[in-house]
């Protein structure tokens, strides 16, 4: 038997089973249980990857750091999902998702200026008052 013929027998690279979203959920939460010791990257693992058209898989996270957790991980998790769910084609794709917050306000002239935003009559009461922020 050649090279090639060994490869394509134990790495079922032709296998694509198509696969659902209640199925890839089952497995994911599978493989969690492996994760134990490391609770930060058990907690990025919770949320549920996205299936693409390519059967690529694609995962949200919050910040840079959790997808430098991943990297590490990335391979095992790959290899588990495409043996359990029988499909060659899975990929695990990250996406720092951009989260937006609101400017915390530290200052006075920072708070008087949110709250003449909101109540314009305050510009007002400062001038005739002659107050000096």
């Amino acid at each position: 038997m050649s090279a090639k013929e060994q490869f394509k027998l134990y790495s079922k690279a032709d296998e694509t089973e198509p696969f659902t979203a209640e199925q890839l959920e089952e497995k994911w939460k599978a493989f969690l249980p492996r994760l134990d010791d490391r609770p930060s990257l058990k907690a990025t693992l919770s949320i549920l990857p996205t299936i693409q058209e390519d059967w690529s898989l694609l995962l949200e996270v919050d910040n840079r750091i959790q997808d430098e957790l991943l990297v590490n991980i990335k391979p095992e998790l790959v290899s588990y999902l495409r043996k359990e769910l029988r499909n060659s084609k899975i990929g695990l794709k990250t996406v720092v998702s951009d989260i937006v917050r609101e400017k915390v306000i530290y200052s006075d002239i920072e708070k008087y200026q949110e709250m003449a935003k909101k109540n314009p009559n305050l510009a007002l009461l400062k001038r005739t008052l002659n107050l000096d922020f």
